[in-house]
């Protein structure tokens, strides 16, 4: 068992063998879709089972699906018209070894996904000021939309507010840093990455990566 923490991001699964649950879902064989990741959930592998996978940039899964999961999804064969997964599925289960099935990917990949210009301008400008710590309600003084209009592309595009992805990318990086640095002052981290204490930074921990800052 192992977390999987929270990023705005989504992707693609392949379970290629075994029993596999992530959060309370349990998960067939097949290719299987995954929602926006919100809120930290534990993945759970049966011995000898093999997985292999795709992870989408936030908003880029969007652009690149057409559409988002609200959970852990089965995609049908004969929902398959896009872009061939269950093709590209068979060749991993016959590839032996994690560097081969790698390859594989990054072949089918190179091949069928077209990432250019596969969100808007604004909505990528808006994701960088947000990475660089720019507060979600100024975003409209760095980019000409409204803040309104803001709202509904990260709505559209995320399934999320600003303000909310905000929040996720803070405990990510709070978990990067005190994964390094394993016996730093609680109540220091808080004041470096903008919690306004450290009880604030426990609540948020336990929202989103539903754990507390000293069980990372």
């Amino acid at each position: 068992m192992k977390p999987l923490y929270s990023d705005g991001g989504c992707g693609i699964i392949f379970n290629l063998v075994g029993d596999v649950t992530i959060g309370n879902e349990v998960l067939p064989e097949g290719v299987i879709m995954l929602p926006i990741k919100k809120k930290a959930e534990n993945i759970v592998l049966a011995s000898g089972a093999k997985l292999a996978g795709i992870r989408f940039r936030p908003a880029v899964g969007y652009g690149v699906l057409g559409q988002h999961y609200d959970k852990p999804t089965l995609l049908l064969p004969e929902q398959d018209q896009l872009y061939s997964l269950y093709r590209i599925y068979s060749e991993l289960r016959m590839q032996k070894g994690n560097e081969r099935r790698i390859e594989t990917l990054y072949l089918w990949a190179d091949k069928n996904l077209d990432f250019t210009n596969v969100i808007p301008d604004s909505l990528e400008k808006a994701l960088a000021c947000i990475e660089q710590d720019e507060a979600p309600g100024q975003l409209s003084e760095s980019i000409e939309l409204s803040q309104r209009q803001i709202e509904r592309l990260f709505k559209l595009w995320l399934g999320m507010t600003p303000k909310h992805y905000q929040r996720i990318l803070r405990i990510k990086k709070t978990i990067s840093f005190l994964r390094l640095h394993k016996n730093v002052n609680l109540a220091d981290v808080a004041q470096q990455f903008g919690f306004s204490d450290q009880a604030h930074m426990t609540r948020e921990f336990r929202t989103i990566a539903r754990i507390t800052p000293g069980q990372v």
